[in-house]
């Protein structure tokens, strides 16, 4: 299989990391979001929208990192990603929906570039937005664990789950754009817990070899 992404891109990032926990190799393809690579007819003929990542899987170009983390749950069940129950799959799904759906859509790369070259933000107003927006699903996302009777090591149990594979990136994006994340202390604890394993270390933007 063929992975196409970005060393800094967030979905990628995500998607790199349930590879790895799924013990699933691939080939790695960089585009360069930098030079807008991506906007090239090279990359448009793999993924129409030009957006990584796509995981070409040899029958098939997949794209959209959450379709392409559910595909891997059902062609690769094991170790599984989300728990047994529905109500568990749920809520798992739902911390992960925070940042998939509600943070990272609107600090993504293409609307920071808008905000730059159509509406002149320099790179305070920039980092205000992103933490206006990481905050609000922070909070959010901090309240949902601690509320929750099943929390372990983990966004949920002491296993990593799709919720995990989702924040950490978010994480190092907050980062990125200067987030104070002490006043989240479970979120911060479940980013040291993951740090400690390989599969989110190898997948880490700076591992990469476009980094």
């Amino acid at each position: 299989m063929k992975l196409y992404n970005f060393f800094r891109s967030g979905t990628s990032h995500r998607l790199r990391i349930a590879l790895n926990l799924k013990g699933i190799a691939t080939d790695y393809v960089a585009v360069d979001l930098r030079v807008e690579e991506h906007l090239k007819d090279a990359f448009k003929a793999v993924n129409p929208q030009q957006l990584v990542p796509a995981l070409d899987t040899g029958e098939q170009v997949l794209v959209q990192s959450p379709a392409i983390i559910e595909w891997l749950e059902e062609k690769y069940p094991t170790p599984a990603l989300l728990p047994a129950g529905a109500d568990d799959r749920a809520h798992v799904r739902a911390l992960a929906a925070i940042v998939g759906c509600d943070i990272h859509p609107i600090n993504n790369r293409r609307i920071l570039e808008t905000l730059r070259k159509q509406f002149g933000a320099n790179e305070d107003a920039i980092n205000a937005w992103c933490a206006t927006w990481i905050s609000a699903g922070f909070d959010a996302y901090e309240a949902l664990i601690s509320a929750d009777a099943k929390r372990g090591r983990f966004s949920f149990g002491d296993t990593p789950s799709i919720a995990d594979v989702y924040l950490i990136p978010q994480v190092e994006s907050a980062r990125r754009f200067k987030v104070d994340l002490s006043r989240w202390p479970l979120i911060s604890a479940i980013d040291k817990a993951c740090g400690e394993l390989e599969a989110f270390q190898k997948a880490a933007p700076m591992a990469q070899p476009d980094a």
